[in-house]
């Protein structure tokens, strides 16, 4: 989650201001807001009560800042939507799910201890720019 510091006009203190690109997705929306998406989605799916899980947020709410306007990200609580997880075989959280025209491309589970893998696997099914270019680069 990015933070930007907002200086209070009386000096007393600071306000710390979140700024969260992280979506969350649910049962009723989940085709209109991942099957239905014009951009790739990568679905973090998770549960309140799962330690990777949590480790895994924050890195993901970054990310989700980094690749806004180039793929959506946003998390699926298993518990609350069994069905969901269980459509897409998901056996183990946190898995995320990379769908792209409405279908499950790929997936990554269990935590890889950071955001590079994460990025990297991200990069692998949606090549962005700066992918394309060093490909490009070094053809």
């Amino acid at each position: 989650m990015g933070c930007f510091r907002v200086r209070n006009r009386s000096g007393d203190g600071d306000l710390l201001v979140g700024m969260n690109n992280m979506k969350h997705f649910d049962g009723p929306e989940f085709e209109a807001d991942v099957l239905k998406a014009s951009e790739p989605v990568v679905v973090d799916f998770y549960a309140d009560w799962c330690g990777p899980c949590r480790m895994m947020t924050p890195v993901v709410e970054q990310l989700a800042l980094e690749y806004a306007g180039k793929v959506t990200i946003g998390k699926l609580d298993v518990d609350a939507n069994q069905d969901i997880a269980i459509r897409y075989g998901v056996m183990g959280i946190p898995t995320l799910g990379l769908f792209r025209d409405g279908k499950l491309v790929d997936r990554l589970v269990g935590y890889p201890g950071g955001a590079a893998p994460i990025k990297a696997w991200i990069e692998k099914n949606v090549p962005t720019e700066a992918a394309e270019a060093k490909a490009a680069a070094t053809n």
